[in-house]
């Protein structure tokens, strides 16, 4: 099984042009981003080229300090867009494949019609591209009031939206703390999954560790048909580098 290192949370002590190189060097598939713009994608573009390393993806930035999105805010709509079309323009430089669109704080019908009108302009925007437009639910815990905090919210904004180029970041943390019964919910929902990342539960640690087996997880994912990399998006309990035997260990168990 191929694996993407998320940089958001990995190598975050060096400058991300230097975080590609160092995923390379450690023996990642891919790599993926939260919020790169501060750094010029022309850079981020060489180490890639570079390192022969795809960028699976990043997210639309998150707005103003306290925020976590802004596509589900209403009056919101001219900000939102404008980030859309920064995050799609990064994209196309880089070449990443995916834009997570972040929703943000925001409940009730006036906060999804305008969820629903910002994701089908980013489908819109991307598909000439062929970028494909990502949301994710996110645990109420870690993101107490987001607009989307489980898969079928998810999946009703995305039947909603009716675009091909829209998909679901499934991101077993978040799924495993709202809903549980993660591979039963990869079988159903698979033909809509976009990417998929992994991290331990409770803690957001290693993924070999915690109250859920994922290395089980990946095998069902991997009988399912699963072949794109799928993202280290933990938070490392004593450095990346330290970290890193989970991988060997996965590997080893998937390849049979």
């Amino acid at each position: 099984m191929l694996f993407s290192a998320n940089l958001g949370f990995l190598f975050t002590d060096r400058p991300l042009p230097d975080a590609i190189r160092a995923a390379a060097a450690a023996g990642f598939d891919a790599v993926e981003c939260h919020w790169p713009y501060e750094v010029p994608a022309e850079d981020v573009k060489a180490a890639l080229a570079e390192t022969g390393l795809p960028m699976l993806g990043l997210n639309t930035r998150r707005g103003r300090p306290g925020e976590n999105g802004l596509s589900a805010l209403p009056g919101r709509e001219a900000e939102a867009r404008e980030e859309i079309d920064r995050a799609l323009a990064y994209a196309l430089v880089i070449g990443a494949a995916n834009v997570h669109v972040m929703a943000g704080f925001a409940a009730g019908p006036d906060a999804a019609a305008t969820y629903r009108a910002n994701l089908t302009y980013a489908c819109d925007a991307a598909a000439s591209a062929g970028i494909t437009i990502l949301i994710e639910p996110l645990n109420h815990y870690d993101a107490p009031a987001y607009h989307i905090g489980r898969t079928d919210e998810a999946m009703t904004v995305i039947e909603a939206v009716g675009r091909p180029n829209l998909k679901l970041m499934f991101d077993a943390y978040h799924v495993q703390i709202m809903e549980g019964d993660l591979t039963r919910r990869l079988r159903a929902l698979l033909p809509m999954i976009g990417h998929v990342q992994i991290a331990s539960v409770p803690d957001r640690g290693e993924p070999d560790e915690g109250e859920v087996d994922l290395l089980f997880v990946l095998k069902a994912l991997k009988t399912l048909g699963w072949t794109a990399p799928v993202g280290a998006e933990y938070k490392p309990r004593a450095g990346t580098e330290a970290g890193l035997g989970w991988r060997a260990r996965f590997r080893a168990a998937l390849a049979d």
